[in-house]
């Protein structure tokens, strides 16, 4: 869908856009498109509680209900309530292993759609396209579906059962992609398309309401150029767009911009920020069982990938991490072993093989750089004349000082004793932060401490938690969802959508109670996909 260098329909304002195309953005546009969630007539939930509240108004959809009610009383894994809630809708009891089916019934009501426009970078799924292909989620199968399309059902009718209970992240980015259109919400995605500014614009003299304007750039493949020979080429080109909307909806994720240690040497060449920087080198044929040791730095499930990647080509690997192996939360001590026993081997190197430092002379940090065969990997713990995982060690409660030109490195541990190793490659593995450039002071006003950048975990934006509401926005009608609110699981982000559809629901019930027609906008809508779908056949003549 081409958005053109202009407003839509000039002058007009449409309800709801929503920035970003991935699974929370595909979530909400499913809801806001007319599928309803009700209790379902014969179902019943395990919880007892949630399904005695639940039989009170059978009959109303779940987007009417207070879900502030519906939420008391409940306990998950997640820290907002309504994530909880829909969570325990759509999987009863799954934390528990249990396959209880979902009390709610989905019925398509296109008279409750409430227009709207998915913006996103790619196509839809978003950061899951440029996820590495072929390693498992960490999530089961059906925590990574969306309501009305069952991952499993879908991965047998396209090849195979999904194995282990969990799919691959190339999978589930497809799934994602023909979800959109198996549901029939192509024509609520612009793809291609970066927004480069959200600010609030006030009303006008002539009875226009405050609202939201959005600009930015959508990428447009051109038509081929030349003469029609060999030498002819397509070009692309960034044509600039802007909305109006009467609602935000910030739904970018937080992988955007990897997280540094800022330290002095981090811009060096041979340090790398990201886990396809390794595959690169890996390609290249720079890294074997010959190379200096890469170093590893973080302990989450990406740097964990590292780890595996080069152990799997030999590599030496260095691995260094600020907590306890013990600390509970070290994400690997949270994990089953059974359904993650690739990351429950990582566990095991990183307690096993922990470097074990010997009494360095005064004023000089112990070097650990020896040459030595592969065979007998020279950064083996001394106390260790064989070891399990060779070519292994790891360093726990230990932070980055500084790196070198030369390729070595200085870390130090909490007791304040400093190692130099010499490495190959460095992957600062550490998070990541959204790009919220398109904000003011890139949204660090809307977090939960104003003053920090916005991250999942340490400063997520601060929201209402039974709508979603921004708290600290420049007007009403903007909302965040997804890994902005803290929720890193798909099975969970789900919960910001529902809690945002239904607020929006109740707001449109209030509007037409006093014949505002600002969020029945059906007419609108139907003049712009007209006008897009005649700008098509045009360029198509």
């Amino acid at each position: 869908m081409d958005l053109h260098d202009k407003e839509i329909v000039p002058g007009e304002i449409l309800p709801v856009v929503i920035i970003g195309n991935g699974p929370s953005g595909i979530c909400l546009s499913y809801l806001l498109s007319g599928h309803t969630p009700y209790l379902s007539p014969e179902a019943s939930h395990p919880n007892p509680l949630l399904h005695n509240k639940l039989q009170e108004q059978p009959h109303v959809s779940l987007l009417e209900q207070d879900l502030e009610y519906l939420c008391e009383g409940l306990e998950g894994r997640s820290s907002n309530p309504v994530a909880v809630l829909f969570d325990s809708l759509l999987l009863p009891d799954s934390d528990f292993g249990l396959d209880y089916t979902s009390p709610l019934a989905w019925r398509y009501e296109p008279e409750r759609a409430i227009p709207h426009l998915v913006l996103g970078k790619g196509p839809p799924g978003g950061a899951w396209h440029a996820m590495e292909g072929s390693m498992l989620t960490l999530s089961l199968a059906n925590w990574m579906e969306l309501p009305g399309l069952k991952l499993k059902d879908w991965m047998r009718d396209k090849r195979r059962n999904v194995r282990n209970d969990r799919a691959t992240p190339a999978e589930i980015a497809s799934y994602y992609q023909h979800y959109v259109t198996q549901m029939s919400l192509e024509q609520n995605f612009a793809c291609g398309t970066t927004v480069t500014s959200v600010t609030r614009q006030p009303g006008n003299q002539d009875g226009s309401p405050p609202c939201w304007r959005v600009k930015g750039l959508q990428r447009r493949e051109g038509e081929e150029l030349g003469d029609g020979s060999s030498s002819s080429s397509s070009v692309s080109e960034e044509v600039p767009f802007s909305l109006l909307a009467h609602n935000v909806v910030l739904a970018t994720g937080t992988h955007d911009i990897p997280a540094r240690l800022g330290v002095d040497g981090e811009s060096l060449p041979f340090v790398c920020h990201s886990f396809w920087e390794l595959e690169a080198a890996i390609a290249r044929g720079e890294l074997d069982q010959s190379s200096d040791p890469v170093l590893v730095v973080g302990a989450g499930l990406t740097a964990a990938d590292a780890v595996l990647a080069a152990h799997h080509l030999n590599t030496p690997v260095y691995h260094a991490f600020r907590r306890s192996v013990t600390d509970p939360g070290l994400i690997f001590n949270q994990l089953p072993k059974l359904l993650y026993p690739e990351y429950h081997k990582v566990h095991q190197m990183m307690t096993q093989q922990q470097h074990r430092a010997e009494p360095p002379p005064p004023d000089r940090a112990q070097n650990l750089h020896q040459r030595s065969t592969p065979s007998t990997p020279p950064f083996l713990p001394p106390s260790s004349p064989s070891s399990s995982y060779p070519g292994y060690l790891s360093f726990p409660r230990h932070t980055v000082v500084e790196f070198r030109p030369d390729q070595k490195c200085i870390l130090e541990s909490d007791s304040g004793q400093r190692t130099v190793v010499q490495v190959s490659k460095v992957l600062v593995l550490i998070g990541a932060h959204p790009n919220l450039s398109f904000l003011a002071d890139n949204g660090r006003l809307l977090g939960v401490k104003p003053k920090e950048p916005i991250t999942c975990r340490r400063n997520p934006i601060e929201v209402d938690p039974f709508t979603n509401k921004v708290v600290a926005a420049d007007g009403p009608g903007m909302y965040a969802m997804g890994p902005l609110v803290g929720e890193n699981f798909v099975r969970f982000l789900k919960g910001g959508a529902l809690a945002i559809a239904s607020d929006l629901a109740k707001r449109r019930r209030k509007d037409e109670g006093r014949g505002d027609e600002d969020m029945t906008t059906d007419r609108l809508m139907d003049r712009w996909v007209d006008r897009q779908e005649h700008r098509t056949w045009n360029r198509n003549l």
